[in-house]
């Protein structure tokens, strides 16, 4: 089978991608946007984590035969069965979000309730008190629901596809292992890193859709230079010198497209109102643990619950009311100018809304240990003598965007937004 694809032209399917694509579970991504409220910023941005998903798989399976085009596997079957489990984890990575993506994770119960068996095989053990987010739900779905049958159905493991979605799952077995070297780093990295097929899918289809140049990049000069680098026995992605300054180009991007696109202030005060509206004790709204009824929670469920309460904020979304910007403060510090705003229209009883939309570059700048101990590196095909380095310490462009960027906006009503300016105006 093949789907015809605006951003990678035709994409086959296998028989068993195509029963993945066909169950319940995954059936309705097509009912989850990709951008949630950004349609509302971008029109043409109504496009779904269904067709997402699909090119991020297409995506991997390019990836892993780039990589290992000279490789050597011990078997024709031990290529296909790690390309195979690769292709799926991509696949089904974004199985779990939840209505406009993430923006209704406040809502999840806490991870006990969802009773996710593979958890007992984490490196730490989990808080069951802790909430869920979607990357739960979507361990729940690939090792634990109706989806689990259909994969056992193709005589493929659940676990180890839900082994290269969540790093932290310990396998035991020897699947990810061929010739004394484990690829499970790799394979996982390609699913989940600094240079991903899912980053280098979402950029480039979220500027078609929405009509922007930031998140082009040069693609195929990108994925024809991945490779890997072996480091004692783990196999790990690298990247030939020659594609460095595209992968800058790449963090790049992705920088520029949250600046410019996913923060636009019309989805950030949506995103707003709808919290304070999940927040409050009229919310009735909330996403059930059990899997098979999660299935029915989509962006339409969402919007028909949004219709029919009469709560405030619940209101102006559902109408299309928004609170607008009064003031917006582009920095790298904490600013105490719009705090001071704020407080000056709250003593004049006007409602406003102070929202902070942050972005670093890069996932290095984090605290996470899982993705700073797990490097990409960079090798010179040219010069067998030169030693492999990690991404981060060949490129400057980690230290340049080291900062965080700051986009602080103060939003009010629509009604008040006159007598709002007037005040500011006075401070």
């Amino acid at each position: 089978m093949e789907i015809r694809d605006p951003i990678h032209g035709s994409i086959p399917l296998s028989k068993a991608e195509v029963a993945l694509c066909d169950s319940a579970a995954y059936q309705r991504l097509r009912a989850i946007k990709q951008l949630g409220f950004s349609e509302f910023s971008f029109p043409g941005a109504t496009h779904n984590r269904f067709l997402h998903s699909i090119g991020v798989s297409y995506l991997a399976g390019r990836a892993f035969d780039t990589i290992f085009k000279n490789f050597e596997f011990s078997s024709d079957k031990k290529r296909a069965d790690l390309r195979q489990t690769l292709r799926m984890a991509a696949l089904l990575h974004d199985i779990g979000h939840g209505p406009l993506s993430h923006a209704t994770e406040e809502v999840m119960p806490p991870v006990g309730e969802l009773g996710i068996k593979a958890y007992d095989q984490k490196k730490e053990k989990v808080d069951p008190k802790r909430q869920a987010d979607h990357e739960d739900y979507t361990i729940k779905f690939v090792t634990d629901s109706s989806l689990t049958k259909v994969l056992e159905s193709a005589g493929v493991s659940s676990f180890h596809i839900a082994s290269l979605i969540d790093k932290e799952l310990v396998v035991e077995d020897d699947f990810f292992k061929d010739k004394g070297l484990n690829f499970r780093t790799i394979l996982s990295q390609i699913v989940s890193s600094e240079m991903d097929v899912d980053r280098m899918d979402y950029l480039g289809r979220d500027a078609y859709y929405c009509g922007t140049n930031y998140g082009k990049v040069e693609l195929e000069w990108l994925i024809n230079h991945l490779t890997y680098h072996i480091d004692g026995d783990d196999v790990f992605l690298a990247l030939s010198r020659r594609a460095l300054y595209t992968f800058d180009d790449f963090l790049l991007s992705r920088h520029h497209m949250h600046l410019m696109v996913y923060f636009h202030h019309k989805a950030i005060i949506y995103e707003e109102m709808l919290h304070r509206y999940l927040k409050s004790n009229e919310c009735t709204f909330t996403l059930p643990a059990d899997i098979e009824e999660y299935v029915h929670c989509t962006d339409m469920a969402l919007f028909q619950h949004l219709h029919q309460t009469q709560n405030h904020w619940a209101r102006r979304i559902s109408d299309r009311k928004p609170f607008k910007v009064l003031f917006e403060l582009h920095t790298t510090e904490p600013n105490p100018r719009v705090s001071k705003m704020k407080l000056a229209l709250e003593d004049q009883d006007i409602n406003c809304i102070l929202a902070n939309s942050t972005a670093r570059l890069s996932k290095y700048h984090s605290s996470s240990t899982i993705d700073q101990a797990i490097p990409i590196y960079v090798v010179d095909p040219y010069d067998k003598k030169a030693k492999p380095f990690r991404i981060e310490e060949e490129t400057e462009i980690f230290q340049k965007y080291e900062e965080i960027r700051r986009i602080e906006r103060l939003y009010v009503s629509p009604e008040n937004l006159n007598d709002a300016k007037g005040i500011i105006e006075n401070l």
